[in-house]
């Protein structure tokens, strides 16, 4: 989270806030107590001006109305003597006008030149017009001062006979408000100083908490919940504080069993040996467990964020609202040449209670064997169908001559029999394969295990053959004289070396040879018979073990053979705990190789 600045905080905003009102409060207390006194001073500054000015105005109407003699003071000379004997710091000028606008008299010994002049002062003449007091404040040109000005009418019996003119210094009253603004304004600062120190001191008190709730969630969202604000009060923030906490635990008890969960389903997922993909609402892959990825062979980085449709290769044949309304599985190929590979997946959509479509569930899961088992089980049932229709049909041809009168012909009665009883005995030994096959599929059977000298169990079987074979096939063994015991069932390997050895007698052609050999390696036993008959196609060798495969067909069946006597044979050997397995060259010949375990850790070798 990113760092908050000193000036943004909520700290300097809260000092800042507090000041200002302290600040604009004192204005507007300061703003009113000195308007309130500037204009009570000058109030009283004016009242006592004016108190004063009305016995000079009493004094000058007297004189300007007295009756004189020749030995009185002319109304000049007893208007200064009147006005020489004001002595007054306030009173700068004093002076009598006439209703003709004339200067009788002024009090300013240095401005008696005046006297007699008309007065161009526009006060006066209003005065005088008006029959009332005019007053203005104006600045000295001299000094610069603020004057006040005032010019009262003089009137005797209810005519104007002249005005009263006063200059005043009022620049007194207005040197006190300085004073007393100066004084304000230091107990403003003063006052200020303070605000700001207790404003910080009480801003602590809310910003503190506030601090270690901001710390706290942060080391919530880095997933420490370990941490508790500190509760200072009980007031508002402090149950906030204790509210937090409270919240804090919740959290955690959650967080807690979330990640609990959380590590069940990834253990779930992660041991599932099906393959599970989640989708958002758009259909983009979210979540994919290894299994997952192992089935459709990519990368973790190329599934997730990409549609599930182009991930799971459909993306031609369904849209993502085709799978949300899909209730059936879908089978996935993805064979190659090299192998069949079929995946059946599965999908359940999450939704809301409201409907609403969150996503999608898709399980896949590897399908190839059981669809591998399908189609065996599928040939299975065509292969033996075709196998005993073969007989069958044979036999009921036979059957039906006979029944038509043919068995009263002594030639051709007796060849019919016979026909119809080799085919007997072909569905009779098909039958038995089919449920010796069957028991070795069910494991009903028990090994009759003993330890034999495996070259002389093996010479005594090939022995067996070579008295009973034809001259056109010869026999080369490449055994050696030292003794492999092994610990085998003797009558299910002698049932398997015979199938082996029948089949190359079986396909060996005229002059050719059948090769029998033997190595140890690691103390793995492996046998080797091979022949020089017509050999198997490259691309059908490994099914040569399949159950009724025959390279070809008619032949096999003109020979006897059922097609699961290799079958027989690679179950056995199995059940041995070994392996069987043929190399083969169209034309050259076939080799059929299987191992066992020995019970000696002494190598032969075998050219």
């Amino acid at each position: 989270m990113q760092k908050v600045g000193y000036f943004k905080s909520i700290h300097v905003k809260i000092v800042l806030i507090y000041v200002l009102l302290i600040i604009i409060a004192m204005q507007i207390i300061g703003l009113y107590f000195v308007r309130g006194l500037e204009k009570t001073l000058r109030e009283n500054f004016q009242e006592s001006i004016t108190d004063r000015v009305s016995l000079i105005e009493y004094s000058a109407r007297e004189e300007m109305i007295k009756v004189r003699s020749e030995e009185d003071q002319t109304p000049e000379q007893s208007l200064y003597s009147i006005l020489a004997g004001l002595n007054s710091i306030d009173i700068k000028e004093v002076r009598v006008i006439d209703a003709r606008y004339q200067i009788l008299a002024t009090s300013d010994s240095n401005n008696q030149s005046i006297v007699g002049q008309r007065s161009m002062d526009d006060l006066v003449r209003k005065s005088i017009t008006a029959e009332a007091a005019q007053e203005n404040i104006s600045l000295d040109r001299k000094s610069d001062d603020r004057i006040w000005v005032l010019a009262t009418p003089i009137i005797s019996k209810g005519e104007v006979i002249g005005t009263l003119y006063i200059e005043s210094n009022i620049e007194n009253v207005f040197g006190q408000m300085n004073e007393i603004n100066r004084i304000l304004a230091g107990g403003t600062a003063m006052a200020l100083v303070i605000t700001v120190i207790l404003g910080i001191l009480i801003a602590q008190t809310i910003t503190r908490p506030i601090s270690d709730m901001r710390r706290q969630a942060q080391a919530m969202a880095k997933g420490n919940f370990s941490r508790k604000v500190r509760v200072y009060g009980s007031d508002e923030i402090g149950q906030l504080a204790i509210a937090f906490n409270h919240l804090t635990n919740r959290l955690q008890e959650s967080q807690s069993t979330t990640e609990a969960e959380r590590r069940k389903l990834a253990s779930v997922l992660t041991n599932m040996t099906d393959g599970v993909l989640a989708t958002d609402r758009k259909g983009r892959v979210i979540l994919i467990n290894d299994p997952a990825l192992r089935l459709l062979r990519i990368p973790r980085e190329m599934v997730l964020n990409r549609p599930i449709i182009s991930v799971l290769g459909i993306d031609s044949e369904h849209s993502f609202e085709d799978l949300i309304h899909l209730k059936e599985a879908l089978n996935l190929d993805l064979s190659s040449n090299e192998r069949p590979f079929i995946l059946r997946a599965n999908f359940s959509v999450i939704q809301k209670e409201t409907g609403f479509v969150n996503g999608l569930i898709a399980v896949l899961h590897d399908n190839t064997e059981q669809e591998k088992v399908d189609i065996e089980r599928r040939e299975f049932v065509a292969n033996v169908s075709h196998e005993l229709r073969t007989p069958l049909t044979t036999m009921s041809s036979y059957l039906e001559a006979l029944a038509d009168g043919a068995w009263k012909d002594e030639e051709i009665a007796p060849s019919f029999l016979q026909v119809t009883q080799t085919e007997t005995h072909r569905m009779i030994r098909l039958v038995n394969d089919l449920l010796q096959l069957s028991k070795m599929d069910s494991r009903d059977y028990d090994l009759n295990r003993e330890i034999v000298n495996f070259n002389q169990f093996f010479n005594r079987i090939i022995d067996r053959f070579e008295l009973s074979k034809s001259d056109h096939v010869t026999f080369v063994r490449m055994l050696s004289n030292k003794a492999y015991y092994v610990d085998i069932d003797t009558d299910k390997l002698t049932q398997v070396i015979d199938n082996i050895i029948s089949n190359a007698i079986k396909y060996s052609p005229d002059g050719g040879n059948i090769r029998f050999g033997v190595v140890v390696t690691d103390s793995i036993l492996k046998v080797m018979i091979s022949d020089d008959g017509m050999g198997i196609p490259s691309e059908n060798v490994d099914r040569v073990f399949d159950r009724f495969y025959r390279v070809d067909r008619a032949r096999a069946r003109s020979m006897g053979g059922t097609g699961l006597g290799l079958a027989i044979a690679r179950e056995m050997i199995e059940a041995h705990g070994g392996r069987i397995w043929a190399e083969s060259e169209e034309g050259q010949g076939t080799t059929i190789f299987f191992t066992l375990d020995i019970l000696t850790d002494e190598v032969g070798e075998w050219d």
